[in-house]
Parts: structure tokens; C-alpha cells; sequence
């Protein structure tokens, strides 16, 4: 039997457009994959020339969802090039605008972007309400928490509400899927927990969303961020507004540990074979930046949350140091001019579109053997890396770091699995969990430190620094955990003014190509092995391409210099 060419385009319930061919051989095995960002950007370019800081107000605009974490690395980017030292309230403030962004995004994210890849809707109608009720106590228990909203009225009601839409001919959200699939192992009564919280997790997102504003000023898009600190003096110096945010965030705290979690438990556990198996264990080299500072000295001197490091091979046994200078950037097969592995600090981002490749059957193929992606693929030391929520747990794990090692090991103990189940699609996902549980509880302490110190008079926000002695010649780094993994803004002024701008997102990092050497990226290698169930519902792709939460990008704009714009496109997908 001949190998099949899969093709999926777009890939939905993503951020941005991603494109993923797949081949797979007679048993239906994966045996080669290409990942492909089919839009351009180009916001680097558009930096040059600005007052640097300006840049956050800007750089932001590099993602529509992880807007204030790109923000913060442009200003810390800044801040680094100048010298500059935040006081403590400030770093308080953007610790708990970038936890809350945390919360928000992973509980968006296993809900309403990767949900559906374990949970088959249509078999949630099928189960028993009261049996429910019992499957639901089982997997809270595990934890030793009570079940998130387990009552027999409340599942029944859900069942009833999304009946109403399949007697109408229309899912609504949840239309077009791969309902049916062998892929898919939950009991209906599992399924029925699922989608009973993935409809209460519409509701707590919007709140979450509000509790990034209530210091960022807006969401998305804050605007509190400064080079030097933080606008928001108003609202740390009103207990209301502190209160405010406590509040919302011990209801994200209790659907994360009732709710969230016991769903990866029984998740986790029901799809045990291919955890212990390591489907979708990718390229097993795992890099973190380290993030969110715990004092109030230099970034690249604080202690942090995260501890930064590389573990190579899947090996626990050892952690290495990162080292920045050895980050570059190879477009060997990226749609961009050059191949040579550049630095960001003299990265280079000029457009060169070669197209598709082939066309078969009605059917335009990616020109794998040359460029085929508007994803630059970085390089450590000349290595590919995976960063995200697993490469932070595993960092901090195989670094004894005490605080995560805590969280990773009580999970495994509780779901009964052995550590190198997170070396997997399943260990991806449930690492974003327990990163959810951990960032919930030290939020905690951190809105309490706040508090206190406000209390004690400290209403400092701001470090002032004279910008015209500090910033004719000048370059610096913002190094951060997103959401998503390691972000890094890298920027040089000249003379007062961007001369260049480069940043390394996360989905970099693992949606990016093949590098000159034919080594595939984190996405690409972690779909090797994969059995799909069936070629015309690619379920399993999916549900590991999923778990890296893909965040392409969220627009594209074509101006011409003079700011003219050249056209405006829509697609209507069929």
C-alpha cells in the first residue's frame, strides 16, 4: 500500500495560520511531518528607527493574545540596555499581570482550544447524569479536592442544552469535528464532565480577563508599562482594586485545582498507554529562560520562579546553563533572504517568497525540499529545543528546584505514572495543569505581598533615568517565560533610535521548519511515531500539535512606506 500525503490547512483552534502536511505510511504511522506558518509579519521591521521606548506600545502587537508579555519584554529590553532597575511594587505588579495572563491562557487553552481533541461532544449526550455525578467524585478525590459544579441537574441541563443544538442541525462551536473517531477514549460520562466544564470555563475566562486589567488598564493591549516600571499607582494604592483582583483570582485558584486538574487526571489516566509510550515526545531537548523575579535586584541576577536551563536527550539527570550568546536563527528553509545562522542582535528579517511546490490532484504541496515556512528555526549551540509549560517543569524538575518539583511530583503520584510520561503528548498538556496550579497559589502571596507593602507607605512605581545620557549607543535583551515558553526581545540603538529589532517567540522555537541541517522542529519531530486512527479524521495530529497551544500570529497588514494601505482581504472559509 502506498503512502498517503495528509494535508491539514487550515489548523483550527490555533492563534494565526499553521499549515501541516503529514506522511504516513500503510499502518497509518506517521513517518514524516512539515510544519508551515503561511502569513508574514514583518513588526521588526517596523521598530527600526523608533525611539526604543516606544517599542512595547508596538512590539505587543506581535500577538493578539499574549499581548502584555511581549510588552513587558520590549520595556525590560529597554531597561536592560539603559541600566535600569524597577522598583518592587512595579515588579509585583507585572509578576501579577503576567501570572494572570498564565491562568487566563491555559485554562483558555485546555478548555476551548484542546478540549475537543479528548472530549467527543456527541458521546457526552449519551451519558447518565447520575453516574456522572460519581465519575466526577472519583477524579476530584485523586487530588483530595471536592469535583467542580458535580450535581446530577447541572449535567442534565448541559445535556439538554446542547441536544437542542444537534435537533437543529447545528453544533454551533462545536460543528465540524471528528465526533466518532476511534481516537477519541473517554466514557460518555467523562466526556459529559468535559463539556460541562468547558462551558463553565467560557464564563471564568472573562473574568480572568478582567483581572489582567484591573492593573494593565485594558486587556488586551495593556498600557501600565513603562521603561522604569509602572503607571498603575492608583490602583496599588486602592485596597478595593487589590481586593478586587484576590477575589477573582481565588475563583481561577479553585476551578484550576477542582476542575482543571482533575479533568488531566482523567485525561491523563485514560490515554496512560500512550503517555508511558511517548507519542508526542518531540525533539527531547527542553529550554527555559527562567522567569517571574522573586527580589528586586537585575533580572539576569534575580532569583526566579522558574529557574533557566536546558535538559538535552530527555535526561534528568543533568541541567545546563543557558547561555544567550549562543541563540541564532537559521532561514535555510524559511521564506527569508540568507542561511546563514544569525544572532538576534544582528538577526535579519527580508522576505523571500518562493511559493508552493508541486500541485497534485487539485492540491498545491509545500516545496519541503527548499523553503516551505514564514517561521524563521532557531538554534541552540547549534541544537533544536522545545520551550513551553513541559520544558519550565522539567527544567525546574531535573534542577531540584524545590517549589516545582513539589507540584510535578504530586502529580505523578496522584495519577500513579512514572515521571517520563512527560515526555509525551499527555506529559505536554498535563505540565500546563500543574504550571496552572503552582501559578494560582504563588499569585497568592505575591497580590498579599503587594498589599503589605503598599500598607507600609511604599508607593514607588518608577526608577527615573536621564534617556539623553543613556541611549545614544546602547543594546539589551528582554529574556521571559511566556505562556508559551522562552521569549526573548533583543534590541541595538544608535544614536537614540532602533537600529535593529529582533524577537524569538515561543511558537518559534517549536513551529519552526527544518534547519540546514534536516533536523525537524519540535512540532514536526513530535508527530513522528503517531498512529492515526483513521487518514480522513487526523484526530491524533491534532491533539498533539494542540498541545504546544500554537500562537502563529493574529494579523497581517501590507503598507507601503508612505502608510498607504494596499488591500484588505477576507477569507471565507468553506
Amino acid at each position: 500500500m502506498a503512502k498517503k500525503h495528509l494535508v491539514i490547512d487550515p489548523i483550527t483552534r490555533i492563534e494565526g495560520h499553521l499549515r501541516i502536511e503529514a506522511i504516513i505510511d500503510e499502518n497509518n504511522v506517521v513517518t514524516d511531518a512539515y510544519s508551515s506558518s503561511t502569513m508574514f509579519r514583518g513588526i521588526e521591521e517596523i521598530l527600526k528607527g523608533r525611539d526604543p521606548r516606544d517599542c512595547g506600545l508596538l512590539a505587543m502587537r506581535i500577538c493578539g493574545v499574549c499581548t502584555g508579555t511581549h510588552y513587558q519584554r520590549s520595556i525590560e529590553a529597554v531597561e536592560h540596555a539603559f541600566n535600569v532597575t524597577i522598583p518592587k511594587n512595579a515588579r509585583l505588579v507585572r509578576n501579577l499581570i503576567q501570572g494572570a495572563l498564565y491562568l487566563h491562557d491555559h485554562i483558555v487553552h485546555f478548555y476551548h482550544l484542546h478540549a475537543l481533541d479528548w472530549v467527543d461532544i456527541t458521546e457526552a449526550l449519551k451519558a447518565d447524569p447520575k453516574a456522572t455525578v460519581v465519575e466526577a467524585q472519583k477524579w476530584a478525590k485523586i487530588s483530595g479536592q471536592r469535583p467542580w459544579n458535580a450535581n446530577e441537574d447541572v449535567y442534565a441541563q448541559v445535556q439538554e442544552r446542547v441536544t437542542k443544538y444537534v435537533k437543529q442541525g447545528r453544533l454551533g462551536i462545536f460543528g465540524n469535528a471528528y465526533w466518532g473517531s476511534k481516537g477519541f477514549k473517554l466514557t460518555p460520562e467523562q466526556n459529559l464532565i468535559g463539556l460541562s466544564h468547558y462551558l463553565d470555563a467560557l464564563e471564568l475566562q472573562r473574568d480572568l480577563a478582567k483581572m489582567m486589567a484591573i492593573f494593565g488598564g485594558k486587556n488586551p493591549h495593556p498600557q501600565s508599562f513603562v521603561v522604569g516600571g509602572v503607571t498603575c499607582v492608583q490602583d496599588i494604592k486602592n485596597p478595593a482594586r487589590i481586593a478586587e483582583f484576590k477575589q477573582i483570582l481565588k475563583r481561577g485558584q479553585k476551578f484550576t485545582k477542582e476542575a482543571y486538574l482533575s479533568d488531566v487526571y482523567m485525561a491523563g489516566t485514560m490515554y496512560a498507554d500512550e503517555a508511558l509510550e511517548g507519542i508526542g515526545g518531540g525533539v527531547g531537548n527542553y529550554m527555559s529562560y527562567g522567569g517571574f523575579r522573586l527580589d528586586d535586584l537585575p533580572f539576569y541576577n534575580s532569583s526566579k520562579l522558574f529557574p533557566s536551563g536546558i535538559v538535552k536527550n530527555r535526561d534528568l539527570t543533568k541541567v545546563f546553563e543557558v547561555d544567550e550568546t549562543k541563540i541564532t536563527e537559521d532561514v535555510t528553509h524559511a521564506w527569508y533572504e540568507g542561511n546563514t545562522n544569525l544572532h538576534p542582535y544582528d538577526g535579519v528579517t527580508k522576505p523571500n517568497y518562493t511559493g508552493f511546490g508541486k500541485k497534485e490532484d487539485n492540491i498545491a504541496y509545500l516545496d519541503t525540499k527548499n523553503k516551505y515556512s514564514w517561521i524563521k528555526s532557531p538554534l541552540y549551540d547549534d541544537e533544536r529545543m522545545e520551550v513551553g509549560p513541559l520544558a519550565r517543569m522539567i527544567v525546574g524538575y531535573a534542577s531540584n528546584d524545590e517549589r516545582i518539583k513539589k507540584y510535578v511530583t504530586n502529580f505523578l503520584t496522584n495519577a500513579n505514572l512514572p515521571a517520563n510520561v512527560l515526555f509525551s503528548t499527555v506529559g505536554r498538556t498535563a505540565a500546563r495543569a500543574i504550571e496552572s496550579e503552582l501559578m494560582a497559589d504563588i499569585m497568592m502571596e505575591w497580590v498579599d505581598e503587594l498589599a503589605l507593602n503598599v500598607a507600609h507607605g511604599d508607593l514607588s512605581t518608577w526608577t527615573e533615568f536621564d534617556f539623553n545620557n543613556v541611549a545614544k549607543d546602547a543594546k539589551g535583551i528582554g529574556l521571559e517565560e511566556a505562556p508559551r515558553g522562552a521569549l526573548g526581545h533583543w534590541v541595538k540603538i544608535k544614536d537614540g533610535k532602533v537600529e535593529n529589532y529582533q524577537a524569538v517567540v515561543p511558537s518559534t522555537w517549536n513551529a519552526a521548519p527544518r534547519d540546514y541541517k534536516g533536523r525537524l522542529g519540535a512540532y514536526e519531530s513530535s508527530l513522528i511515531g503517531t498512529k492515526v486512527a483513521n487518514p480522513d479524521q487526523p484526530l491524533e495530529i491534532l491533539r498533539t500539535i494542540h498541545s504546544f497551544d500554537p500562537c502563529i500570529a493574529c494579523a497581517v497588514h501590507i503598507i507601503d512606506t508612505n502608510g498607504k494601505e494596499l488591500g484588505v482581504y477576507k477569507v471565507n472559509p468553506i
